[in-house]
């Protein structure tokens, strides 16, 4: 393997800025770090060849981690129909018909092979109902469909589907969700919550397809500079497929060339019985080179449904038709919760919590707080996602209990429909808790970056622009957007942290997301340096080439 020198660029180390310098890197590991004459000393000593990679005045830093994301629904939904980017119900409709034209061309129009795509948001039909069968069915009726929505708490069927699946108006509705009805009762289409199971549980992808799609999902993602993440579901839960099969396909063939920690469901249906058979599956998956030590508990649901968690009723008749009512739900009880919580601790793994709302955030927080208490303070980095609405009085918290708190920068602006369809349901100060990074940040806690892709597009210079700005990055007059309560954007070094040496804590990853000698060489080199730019173009910086253990995984086309 050629040694590397990164020359001629400024460098991010992972925690502070240095406005010139170079990295060596000898085998997989980065072996000099400084001026570049001297990073040219200490490179020659070995013999070999020295090759000189000219960042042309770009940053040099460490590659990025991803400490929550979904990679395997994002491969399958950029493989099958990803509706993200559609600005209304028609765009979404014909993104759709030409998905299923694609399909027909492909397998042939009447091997009644299941279609599905994603990312359809729910502001772009009616909020209430969700979108029907009926819409569906004028665009697919000979193939049952399947697509979960952006947010992946809801899930749209076409007619076929709902028929396979059995559902009519005599289905009783799952304990931890529910089937959108007529008023005759009769299913309509939106499937909430654990009811995408009902259906989702025949919906045919092959080991094959499941494979490819990891495989594209990681290139794509190693073309925006990420070598690590956390896989936040793995086990499969309610419209989400289970990717530990690919996972296991992709190490055998040598073709996991990223770093990656996996989160096992924890099923809210059983106890702490089921703590033996997590750790049956972690031992079964270190075996094969991979690291299941983490554990996803999810606390409570989104703002689009109103089944997000929260202490004081949501205003304006809202509710979900859920056990929760008017403040929202929790799938596990703070008693359920606390024990679950403390048994995963005293077991060594780290509890990965889905938690949104006040009273999720504070219940969350407080199952901590109880495994501190019974255990002592731990190696296990138990680290909170989402945050949409964090008390004032629990932001300290996460330093006090030594919790991470995953500070996904895509959330943190006003137009997402997360933030848009619940500003009317409540109170002015409310709302202003909303994301609170900066006080979770001054406060000392640790903070890691992540994108929840495919919910958000994965960049995560994207994400670190919108930490910093707390809006996204405007790219023309119409792209306009009031920054979300500016007084809690990051600095540019605490956002690049949170995206690299701090979610590369929370994945346990150690000798990654920081450039220092004896590290591991996994480093993204940027187009330009954001640290020059004005703070309304930090976003544009993108990655030239990136690095995983030595090796690159990633060049941009020139």
């Amino acid at each position: 393997m050629t040694d590397v020198i990164f020359a001629n660029g400024r460098v991010f180390d992972g925690l502070r800025y240095h406005h010139d310098g170079a990295v060596g890197v000898r085998g997989k590991i980065i072996y000099s770090i400084g001026p570049l004459d001297q990073v040219r000393d200490e490179m020659a000593t070995g013999g070999g060849r020295v090759e000189e990679l000219d960042a042309r005045g770009g940053l040099v830093m460490p590659a990025f981690h991803d400490a929550h994301i979904h990679p395997l629904i994002g491969g399958l939904e950029m493989r099958n129909g990803l509706l993200t980017d559609c600005e209304d119900a028609d765009a979404c409709l014909q993104s759709i018909a030409t998905a299923v034209a694609a399909q027909d061309d492909r397998d042939g129009r009447d091997d009644g092979a299941w279609f599905r795509a994603g990312g359809w948001s729910l502001e772009h039909f009616d909020h209430a109902t969700g979108p029907t069968a009926a819409t569906l069915d004028k665009i697919v009726s000979h193939r049952p469909a399947f697509l979960p929505s952006n947010d992946h708490h809801n899930a749209w069927v076409n007619t076929r589907a709902l028929e396979l699946a059995g559902i009519d108006r005599n289905t009783p509705d799952p304990m931890d969700g529910w089937i959108e009805r007529d008023q005759d009762g009769n299913p309509t289409g939106t499937l909430r919550e654990a009811a995408a199971e009902l259906v989702h549980r025949l919906v045919d992808t092959t080991r094959a397809e499941k494979r490819d799609a990891l495989r594209e999902a990681q290139a794509h993602l190693q073309s925006w500079g990420i070598v690590g993440w956390q896989d936040a579901l793995v086990g499969g839960y309610a419209g989400i497929d289970d990717p530990t099969q690919a996972y296991l396909d992709l190490a055998e063939a040598g073709e996991l060339t990223s770093r990656v920690r996996l989160a096992l469901w924890w099923d809210r249906h059983r106890g702490v019985e089921q703590l033996e058979d997590l750790q049956a599956e972690r031992e079964r998956l270190a075996e094969a080179g991979l690291d299941a030590g983490s554990v996803k508990l999810m606390v409570d649901g989104v703002s689009e449904t109103f089944t997000m968690a929260v202490d004081e009723p949501y205003l304006g008749g809202a509710r979900c038709p859920c056990s929760g009512g008017d403040r929202g739900i929790t799938f596990l009880p703070p008693d359920q919760l606390d024990e679950a919580v403390v048994a995963l601790d005293a077991a060594g793994f780290q509890a990965h919590f889905h938690a949104l709302g006040d009273r999720a955030v504070r219940t969350s927080l407080d199952a901590i707080a109880a495994a501190r208490r019974r255990n002592g303070y731990s190696a296990q980095r138990h680290q909170l996602a989402h945050l949409q609405l964090v008390a004032p009085r629990d932001r300290a918290r996460f330093q006090h209990l030594n919790a991470i708190a995953n500070v996904e920068g895509m959330w943190a602006r006003y137009n997402t429909p997360a933030v848009q369809m619940l500003e009317p349901y409540l109170d002015q100060e409310r709302l202003d808790w909303q994301y609170p990074f900066r006080d979770i940040v001054d406060s000392g806690a640790l903070v890691a970056g992540g994108s929840d892709w495919p919910i958000n597009p994965p960049e995560p210079m994207e994400g670190i622009h919108t930490l910093v700005n707390r809006s996204s990055r405007r790219t023309d007059e119409s792209d306009e957007e009031p920054p979300m309560r500016d007084d809690q954007g990051l600095t540019l070094s605490q956002a690049l942290q949170a995206y690299t040496s701090g979610a590369a804590h929370a994945n346990h990853q150690d000798d990654s997301g920081n450039l220092r000698v004896g590290s591991s060489a996994d480093i993204v080199v940027l187009d330009r340096d954001p640290f020059d730019l004005h703070e309304d173009h930090i976003g544009s910086a993108d990655p030239v080439t990136a690095w995983a253990r030595g090796a690159e995984v990633y060049r941009r086309d020139e």
